[in-house]
C-alpha cells in the first residue's frame, strides 16, 4: 500500500465507506474513491427510479462530507504536493466529484495526426486534444489487465530499490 493510501486510511471517517478507499497516485494528482454503503431502499425499483435514488444518495453524501473532504484534501496537498480528487462507488458505478485535467504535450507524425483529424471530422471529438483524450480512454478500457500488471511490476521495482543498499559515495 502506498504512503498516500495509508495516510488517507487513517484520516477518513470510518463510517464514510464500506472498505478502504482506492487511492490512485500520479505525478499531479491523488484520486480517492470509496464504496458507499448499499442503498437498500432501491431493491425492486425500476431502473430510472433506482438511478434517481442513487443519484440523490451520492449528492447527499457529497454535500454532507464536503467540509471534511476539503480539510483532508488541504492537508494531503500540503504533505504530498499533489491535488486531491474525490469520488464514490455506488453499485457498479463510479461517480467522480472532482478531477484534475492536466495538459500533456506530445509530438505526432502525420499518420497519427490524421487519426485525430478523422475523429474530429466525424464529430467524435471537438478538437485534436479531445480526440487524443478519447483515444487514451479507449486504449485504457481495452488494456486494463495489461496496464494493471505493468503498474504492479513498477511497484515491485520500487520495493526492490528501496530495500537495496544506499547510494554510492
Amino acid at each position: 500500500m502506498s504512503a498516500e493510501a495509508e495516510w488517507f486510511a487513517h484520516r477518513l471517517p470510518e463510517n464514510w465507506f464500506t472498505e478502504r478507499p482506492e487511492v490512485v497516485v500520479d505525478r499531479e494528482e491523488i484520486t480517492v474513491v470509496g464504496a458507499l454503503p448499499p442503498l437498500t431502499v432501491t431493491e425492486g425499483l425500476p431502473d430510472p427510479e433506482r438511478a434517481a435514488a442513487e443519484e440523490g444518495y451520492v449528492e447527499r453524501f457529497r454535500e454532507e462530507t464536503r467540509e471534511r473532504r476539503i480539510e483532508i484534501a488541504r492537508q494531503a496537498e500540503h504533505r504530498f504536493r499533489r491535488k486531491v480528487s474525490w469520488g464514490v462507488k455506488i453499485g457498479g458505478d463510479v461517480v467522480m466529484f472532482t478531477t484534475l485535467s492536466v495538459p500533456v504535450m506530445t509530438r505526432l507524425r502525420q499518420g497519427e495526426r490524421q487519426v485525430l483529424d478523422t475523429l474530429v471530422a466525424a464529430g467524435v471529438a471537438r478538437s485534436r486534444s479531445d480526440a487524443l483524450a478519447w483515444c487514451v480512454r479507449l486504449v485504457g478500457r481495452h488494456t486494463d489487465t495489461w496496464l494493471a500488471d505493468l503498474r504492479d511490476a513498477l511497484q515491485a521495482v520500487d520495493r526492490v530499490r528501496a530495500a537495496g543498499p544506499g547510494g554510492v559515495d
